[in-house]
């Protein structure tokens, strides 16, 4: 990515913080208020990834040092990837049937008994508009505007009861 896109991305995600921020006064619920809070620091994480490269850039630009390239490569690599996860992020392990919500502990989804061999992973569900508020378009326009994925999903399992 050139430098001025950098820029123009880093005034983007410094302005729909700034958004959010205002836009959390209006939560009346703390699950509201969380999202927001959520929503807030990954668009630091990403704000601070972005000073990062541009500063790589800089540094690979005056030629000061040969390893700056190298490091540039694998963080704009990265921030390429990134992708905003406000509520349950799932990793699913499909050669060894795990799978974690939210970086914890390894489950396994296979159960087997006299009955047979049972798979059941959890599914991501999104949440609904009238879940995330007046953060909804806030998400949408992050989407639409960045091309960052914002996900605002909760992991449920066909087992588990709803509460």
């Amino acid at each position: 990515m050139a430098t001025d896109q950098n820029l123009m991305l880093y005034t983007q995600l410094a302005g729909f913080r700034l958004v959010v921020l205002a836009n959390r006064f209006g939560c009346d619920t703390d699950f509201s208020r969380k999202l927001h809070d959520r929503l807030v620091d990954q668009l630091e994480a990403g704000i601070d990834r972005l000073r990062m490269i541009m500063a790589l850039e800089r540094s690979v630009l005056m030629g000061d040092d040969e390893f700056a390239e190298y490091q540039l490569e694998w963080e704009t690599g990265i921030f390429a990837r990134l992708a905003i996860n406000l509520l349950d992020k799932l990793e699913i392990d499909f050669d060894t049937h795990e799978y974690r919500i939210n970086g914890g502990d390894w489950v396994i989804a296979l159960t087997a008994d006299d009955t047979g061999v049972d798979l059941a992973y959890p599914d991501l569900v999104s949440l609904t508009e009238d879940e995330l508020g007046s953060l909804a378009a806030i998400l949408k326009d992050i989407t639409r505007e960045t091309g960052i994925d914002v996900r605002a999903a909760r992991a449920v399992h066909a087992c588990w009861s709803e509460s």
